[in-house]
């Protein structure tokens, strides 16, 4: 089994992490900081979880990062895997998803680590 690092991160607070492999949530999966009500909130909190793995598509993705990430360790160079997840602020969907991720790839066997770059910076004003 492989040795997984996840970083989750925004991309509104810096360049993207490098990665064998970069997930960008951005533009295709609905953002919780458009909602008031959501938007101070973070991946700790339960209504952020829920609002993002609701999210139509993001369990197809988690599956397909799954099966890439085994297509990586696979390979002849096989050792660390590193997953960057990135949003927009880095608080609400890259994190969530980070976290499914790891959860699914420890019930695989692998080793996870996760690390958080920008969840607890202050929300980022668009």
């Amino acid at each position: 089994m492989a040795v997984v690092e996840i970083v989750s991160f925004g991309y509104l607070h810096g360049a993207p992490p490098e990665a064998h492999l970069t997930i960008d949530l951005r533009h295709h999966f609905r953002d919780p900081h458009v909602s008031p009500g959501l938007r101070y909130m973070t991946a700790d909190d339960e209504p952020v979880r829920a609002a993002v793995l609701g999210t139509p598509g993001i369990a197809h993705l988690v599956g397909a990062t799954i099966a890439a990430v085994a297509t990586f360790a696979s390979g002849p160079g096989a050792g660390r895997v590193v997953v960057a997840v990135g949003c927009a602020g880095g608080r609400h969907r890259a994190p969530t998803f980070a976290r499914a991720l790891a959860d699914c790839l420890r019930g695989a066997g692998h080793s996870v680590t996760v690390r958080h770059r920008d969840m607890h910076k202050a929300v980022a004003q668009r």
